[in-house]
């Protein structure tokens, strides 16, 4: 059900099979464990408290959400007596955004039917919070951008970053600000990373960091200048299709195939936050 990988010693990454590639993580101490996210469906979370708790012996003390999404937060119930952590505005977004969106998705799909929204229990704002687990180091830390909630946690003996979803093979904006995204991928040009834990997606190597926190921006001033072009054209919806997640060098292929999709979405919502219009608006006119 979820694919199962050791970054570094002690510390686990766990991938969903079902939704976008999506990502949690772990490290684990010689008494007790971090978890870092959950994943979107309960079963899966399921599984790795089961892995931590029943093969490697460990009880889950502490949960980190590096932000408010779904796939990301909804399996804090799983964790009964564990102390959940969060930027603050993580705290308000579940509270106003997920509440009322897990009352539907129950009604919608029994699988959640055992879900509950819990709320972290200590927040951070600007600044950082750091929790040792034995010899190691977690910084948690402010890394906004793809929501106004994000954080990461580095672990600095190890050189590994547990970006959340700041950092994807395609970096999606619709709930967040690509000036702000770019603030926080410029500011990881400040660690030194061994690997990179991607919300989505498999985990970066050293050797493809520097070069993926540049494509990353470069996708994003792309992207800008796309809208611009658009908003010139007779027809700006159709002006958008045009430009593929391919022909802005990304592959189809990634994040279970919904990658176009995430492309076509970022693009909709920069053309509606410059221009204060759908760009289909004047295409729906003529086709209808």
């Amino acid at each position: 059900m979820i694919h199962r990988e050791r970054v570094a010693d002690d510390v686990y990454v766990f991938q969903s099979d079902v939704y976008a590639e999506v990502n949690a993580g772990a490290v684990i101490g010689p008494e007790w464990a971090v978890v870092i996210d959950t994943l979107p469906y309960p079963k899966e979370t399921l599984a790795i408290r089961e892995f931590i708790e029943d093969e490697l012996g460990r009880q889950v003390r502490y949960v980190i959400n590096t932000h408010y999404h779904a796939d990301h937060s909804w399996g804090n119930c799983f964790f009964p007596g564990a102390l959940v952590i969060a930027h603050e505005l993580c705290r308000e977004l579940l509270q106003e955004m997920a509440v009322p969106a897990l009352e539907a998705a129950r009604e919608q799909d029994v699988v959640f039917r055992h879900s509950q929204i819990v709320l972290p229990h200590l927040t951070l704002g600007s600044g950082e919070i750091t929790l040792k687990v034995d010899s190691k180091t977690l910084r948690i830390f402010g890394l906004p951008g793809h929501t106004p909630d994000g954080i990461g946690v580095y672990i600095p003996e190890d050189e590994v970053l547990l970006a959340g979803d700041v950092w994807m093979p395609i970096p999606h904006i619709v709930d967040g600000d690509p000036s702000v995204m770019r603030q926080s991928l410029r500011k990881l040009h400040d660690l030194t990373l061994e690997n990179v834990v991607q919300g989505h997606g498999a985990v970066i190597l050293r050797g493809e960091v520097t070069s993926g926190i540049e494509d990353r921006i470069a996708y994003l001033d792309l992207i800008e200048e796309i809208v611009e072009k658009a908003a010139r054209a007779e027809f700006p919806g159709d002006y958008l299709e045009e430009y593929t997640v391919e022909s802005c060098g990304k592959n189809r292929v990634l994040l279970g195939g919904v990658i176009e999709e995430v492309h076509q979405q970022n693009l909709r919502h920069l053309y509606m936050e410059k221009f204060d219009e759908d760009p289909w608006e004047y295409d729906e006119d003529v086709y209808y």
